[in-house]
């Protein structure tokens, strides 16, 4: 089964999504899981990760009910006030849900690169394991060595490192990310979404072997067993269209075991968020 693991809805609003300036245009609209539907289709997936992209308790009963919706949603990531002393009590609701896998926190724009780090933030992490969950570090090349810092720190949880932590491919950079990734990769629970690649590259303007360096890395450092496929639809088309997105990766693996693939493709994907699949025979 193939899973895209990194994918947003939203019903577009000033207010809310202020950070889609005037370049990004294209996303000043709504995206709804029926426009998911045709690109997954296309391209031959059977279902996606619905992640946060507001920072409310509303976005994950949102994206929750639109999941119980529409089966080919697989699980979402939502949005918990994870620093609040009333945590546990927003999880408790919600993993009554079965397709709650997962929580994110849009660290990249807290000002206080060190906030994974904090009293409150440490005492939120600590509680996701008991319930199962999975949470996704949405941060940049500068945050790695503090994200290393909170893996290490809690061996039983789960963690996914979203967008390869968002090199700057457009300028050819490697490091110090590349040292960055090294050292986190050497954490065995961090697994790494192949994803958000094309909107840290030249939008319009890019080729797929600008990509390649930045694969190589993350492929020497994780294993097959750590790494999974993500759109990041539709933020992606900002830069390309969801096939050319998707197919960076596909064509990277192309030339390896069926094994690998489905790992990449799917299996990971399942196995790290615990999605509830009914396989067909």
């Amino acid at each position: 089964m193939r899973i895209d693991a990194h994918q947003h809805f939203w019903k577009y609003n000033t207010s809310e999504y202020s950070w889609i300036s005037d370049q990004m245009k294209v996303l000043k609209r709504d995206f709804l899981p029926g426009d998911l539907l045709t690109e997954l289709e296309g391209m031959k997936f059977d279902g996606s990760l619905a992640v946060q992209a507001r920072q409310n308790l509303e976005e994950t009963r949102w994206l929750l009910e639109i999941a119980e919706k529409h089966d080919f949603i697989k699980g979402v990531v939502g949005w918990v006030d994870i620093c609040s002393e009333d945590i546990e009590n927003q999880i408790r609701i919600f993993v009554k849900d079965s397709k709650f896998t997962g929580v994110r926190h849009v660290l990249q724009d807290e000002p206080d690169d060190r906030f994974m780090l904090s009293d409150s933030f440490l005492r939120g992490i600590s509680l996701l394991d008991k319930y199962n969950l999975v949470y996704d570090l949405l941060i940049l090349p500068k945050h790695l060595s503090c994200a290393e810092e909170l893996v290490s720190g809690f061996p039983g949880q789960k963690f996914v490192l979203d967008h390869i932590a968002k090199p700057r491919i457009k300028n050819r950079i490697l490091s110090p990310w590349k040292e960055g990734i090294k050292k986190l990769a050497r954490y065995p629970n961090v697994t790494c979404k192949l994803s958000g690649m094309v909107t840290e590259a030249r939008w319009q303007d890019w080729k797929k072997e600008d990509f390649k360096p930045y694969l190589d890395v993350v492929f020497d450092e994780f294993d097959t067993s750590r790494l999974m496929i993500g759109s990041d639809w539709p933020v992606c088309t900002v830069s390309s269209g969801y096939n050319l997105t998707m197919n960076i990766v596909l064509d990277y693996i192309q030339s390896f075991n069926q094994t690998d693939r489905d790992m990449i493709l799917g299996k990971n994907a399942i196995r790290i968020y615990n999605l509830q699949i009914l396989y067909k025979k």
